[in-house]
């Protein structure tokens, strides 16, 4: 039964409850039976209690029905609209200040120290608000999901609906291929698979048959129903509408994927913090300055001038824009290492990230089922070769053999060839099988070894395969009669057999021999293999065809063990997260078995694994405990997975999930980063998902990781270096003030080193590239500061450094030239911020280690800020806009060589830091 977990977070949302759809006033469905209970019914009973049969419902009561329950649909979130995606540009602490600081310059006399700031802010707005409407445009979601179309019997006539008009009692056909467009009981089943993984996770199609099961059978044993938005991958059934809607098992995860809060990254709360901090810091010092200039006699029109300035000199207007640009910047670069960034933050997430929570089935495998290894009674063989493509060869120990001359393979490869449904197909873009994935298997092993379908004659009949017989078989004419091919699970085809083939010899087999082949199946299957057996018996004249006649006095073949290869890159790239100090846990709908298999195959260290049926039986604190040495999480449902990522939550992690299916959403949207699959990911998934990963390959993710690191040093580092240069102005305009000396900068210069040079300069430091050791690091604690007690430090020293040097050249000079004096001192400002710009290239690396031209950006940066500054000096119209004096030659030398020794203390501190973590 499904979980009450789930079930009573959604009643307890009011959203949803049993058999109600858009109405409140909507009454349940005939019977009234909560859906978790159809799979407990014989076909019958179902029919019974939704008052349907063999010829459907009649046009009018499904018509009194769809009025009643409400049409086939699932109910979405409401978009935001532009202008809302808008808004939210403007929710940042930093921005409000921005703001107010705007409102107080107007307010004071100064429109264009006014204007300059808003026009930072509304671009820096425009710019968030295009990327995240872009992401949105590209991502549609939910109602995509449900099929347009249906085919039901009504009235006993087949008609083709719309299958938003599908109700309870509705009996819908299903064909290979098709979208199952409700949930329904089965109530006719011919070789018919399911393909469930968009809601259950699990990677191989799910036989169906319309049989009663135990209470408890868990979702994806769940045999004799089959789930809206699960797809139709072999054979036909009908099948009885038991929830429509958003009481179906899609539409129930859904509902809880939008209860689900977005919650605010590591970066927002940093900034947020530290825009709170700056506030009072800008308000505080710039009510003690008025206050002391008051006490100094001063005119009070001149204190508010120095008050907004102080207020323009504390806050770094840059900074929100330069965040934004390097974000978008990264976004970019990101989507060069296959990551599709929806949300401007989430770049940044993702390099905090300490736990990766990652699907197996297509992110650490290739989701192409291959055999590699076929056991006969003559001989084990390995297989070679990747995907589908039919490029392989036949190995006995290392030597290449030809399979076609061993006729006990040949026979198998035969068999398993023609007892099959799949097709492989050379396509644009490469090989691809069409049917279920281990029949492809075997077709692409059959081809390897030459082998085809297209001169085999019409099958004369078929026994389909199902959950109950676990064999399938078709009968051939041979050469002189026919011939029946069988496979399915070897256990039971060895049970039907009295014989074996050989070499080109049948033998009897003998109990001895039948343990002996038992022993070796469960090897194969131990070590994560799916095993599937093959037997064939030329049919006797005159037999008549029954499965039970058919089946029996089999001649059996061997097995062979199929698996869906890890992708290569993917054992590296979990090497790369444990050097990095990320934990990464497989968290899959597959067996235990194989999940663990494959988990050691990549290299992922686990003690074991555990089932959804060992997380219900854990208490959370044992669950955690567990979590810090199990790695490896299979048959698991959403809600499981949102207990992982809560647990793992309250150990302060930042967590990185992955998800393709509809049972995804809820846990993608609960992450700290959601990470939907592009090729195989439902639109659900991707909607929900704060990232989409284009290749599915969790070596992009690791990628991103690295990419996100770069990011967040980056943003550390301009922010750092902003914050250095706007304490060197509150340093020299307070020392000035306190000193007894005229105003040494006014709010527009001020402005101007905030905005073009700092701005400049600190885009660039954002195009940083990675340290070397960038992912030798653990990840970062999420509540750190931007500002580590150290950062303060080293921030505060440089800040005060600079200003001071900024008072000793104002105060050699104002009394002679106070024009002149403020000049020096602005382009003063500016040249030591731009010596100071390269000790913050890296906290730990002196410069030549990192290399002096390896960012080519900063230094254009460089070089363009000299060049302003230079028009600001000399062209007429800047200088009365900025107020400004020319400088001769020797002023600029002079700038340049007090700066100097900036550089060259930073770069001395980093050699003996660098020096002493080495000893």
């Amino acid at each position: 039964m499904r979980s009450l977990y789930l079930f009573i977070a959604l009643r307890k949302t009011g959203n949803i409850c049993p058999c109600r759809l858009e109405n409140p006033a909507e009454t349940p469905p005939a019977g009234g039976r909560p859906l978790a209970d159809w799979y407990t019914l014989s076909a019958e009973e179902v029919r019974r209690e939704l008052g349907t049969g063999p010829a459907g419902l009649s046009p009018g009561e499904a018509d009194e029905r769809l009025q009643r329950y409400g049409k086939n649909v699932l109910r979405e979130e409401a978009r935001e609209t532009r202008l809302q995606v808008f808004l939210r540009q403007f929710k940042s602490v930093l921005i409000v200040i921005l703001v107010i600081a705007a409102a107080i310059s107007f307010l004071v006399g100064e429109p264009v120290d006014a204007a300059a700031i808003l026009i930072i802010v509304v671009l820096n707005a425009l710019l968030g608000f295009s990327q995240e409407w872009q992401a949105g445009e590209a991502i549609e979601a939910l109602k995509k999901m449900l099929v347009q179309r249906a085919v039901v019997v009504r009235g006993g006539e087949r008609q083709e609906i719309d299958a938003a008009g599908l109700v309870p009692g509705d009996l819908v056909a299903l064909e290979m291929g098709e979208r199952v467009p409700a949930d329904l009981f089965i109530v006719e089943a011919t070789s018919l698979e399911v393909d469930e993984a968009p809601l259950t996770g699990e990677s191989s199609p799910v036989d169906k048959a319309p049989d009663s099961l135990p209470a408890g059978t868990t979702l994806a044993e769940r045999s004799n129903m089959a789930f809206a938005g699960t797809t139709v991958v072999n054979g036909r059934g009908r099948g009885v509408v038991v929830a429509t809607g958003m009481t179906t098992e899609f539409g129930m995860i859904a509902g809880l994927s939008q209860r689900v809060e977005d919650e605010a990254t590591p970066l927002a709360r940093q900034m947020d913090r530290l825009g709170r901090d700056l506030g009072l810091i800008a308000l505080g010092i710039a009510v003690l300055a008025v206050a002391v200039g008051l006490l100094q006699q001063r005119e009070l029109l001149e204190m508010f001038l120095v008050g907004v300035s102080l207020a323009v000199a504390v806050i770094p207007e840059g900074l929100p824009a330069v965040v934004t640009l390097t974000l978008a910047i990264g976004i970019k670069n990101m989507m060069r290492r296959n990551c599709l960034i929806r949300h401007l933050p989430a770049s940044e997430t993702l390099g905090a990230v300490s736990v990766i929570c990652t699907d197996k089935t297509g992110t650490l495998t290739r989701n192409e089922m291959a055999v590699v290894r076929v056991k006969t009674p003559g001989a084990e063989v390995a297989v070679t070769g990747t995907g589908y493509a039919p490029d392989g060869e036949f190995l006995v120990g290392e030597n290449p053999i030809d399979p076609l001359a061993d006729p006990g393979l040949q026979q198998f490869l035969h068999t398993v060839l023609l007892c099959n449904h799949a097709t492989l197909k050379l396509e644009e873009g490469g090989w691809r099988i069409l049917g279920t994935p281990t029949e492809g298997a075997l077709v692409v092993a059959a081809a390897k070894a030459g082998l085809s379908r297209e001169d085999a004659p019409e099958a004369a009949k078929e026994f389909s395969f199902n959950s109950t017989r676990k064999r399938m078989t078709i009968v051939y004419p041979g050469e002189g009669d026919f011939v029946a091919h069988v496979k399915g699970a070897p256990e039971v085809l060895l049970a039907r057999s009295s014989r074996l083939l050989r070499g080109d010899s049948v033998v009897p087999l003998t109990d001895d021999l039948r343990d002996a082949l038992l022993a070796e199946i469960a090897g194969y299957a131990s070590g994560g293999l799916r095993v599937l057996g093959a037997a064939y018996r030329p049919l006797p004249e005159g037999l008549e065809w029954t499965e039970e006649t058919v089946e029996e006095d089999l001649i059996f073949l061997g097995f062979a063990g199929i698996v869906d290869p890890p992708r290569p890159e993917a054992a590296e790239a979990i090497r790369l997260c444990r050097s990095a100090g990320i934990d990464v846990i497989m968290i899959t709908g597959d067996n235990p078995l194989t999940a663990y298999a494959i988990a050691r195959d990549l290299g992922l260290s686990s003690e074991g694994a555990l089932t959804g049926a060992d997380l219900e039986a854990l208490t959370d604190d044992e669950l955690a405990s567990r979590l810090r040495t199990t790695k490896v999480l299979s048959r698991v449902t959403a809600e499981h997975k949102l207990r992982v990522i809560d647990i793992l939550a309250r150990e302060r992690a930042v967590i990185a999930m992955t998800g393709d299916g509809v049972n995804d959403a809820p846990a993608l949207k609960k992450a700290s980063i959601g990470i939907a699959m592009g090729i195989k990911g439902t639109d659900v998934a991707k909607e929900s998902s704060d990232m989409v990963l284009v290749d599915d390959n969790f070596a992009s993710i690791v990628a991103g990781v690295e990419e996100g690191r770069r990011e967040y040093d980056n943003i550390a580092r301009f922010t750092r270096y902003l914050l250095s240069s706007n304490i060197g102005e509150l340093v020299a305009i307070v020392g000035a003030l306190l000193l007894g000396l005229p105003l040494i900068l006014i709010p527009v210069q001020i402005l101007w080193i905030n905005l073009v040079t700092d701005g400049l300069t600190a885009l660039a430091l954002g195009l940083e590239p990675a340290e070397q050791d960038v992912m030798q690091r653990r990840p970062r604690d999420p509540g750190e500061s931007i500002l580590t007690r150290n950062a303060y430090l080293v921030v505060l020293i440089l800040g005060v450094w600079l200003g001071l040097l900024t008072i000793y050249v104002f105060s050699g000079l104002y009394q002679v030239d106070l024009d002149r004096a403020r000049t020096m001192a602005f382009t003063g400002l500016i040249i030591f911020e731009l010596y100071n710009v390269l000790n913050f290239r890296s906290f730990r690396f002196p410069l030549h280690r990192i290399g002096f031209f390896s960012n080519p950006a900063l230094i254009f940066a460089i070089l363009g800020s000299l060049a302003l500054q230079a028009l600001v000096v000399y062209v007429p119209i800047l200088q009365t806009f900025l107020g400004t004096a020319p400088l001769t030659p020797a002023d600029w030398g002079l700038l340049a060589l007090l700066g100097l020794p900036v550089l060259i203390a930073g770069e001395v501190y980093k050699a003996v830091m660098l020096r002493a973590t080495v000893r």
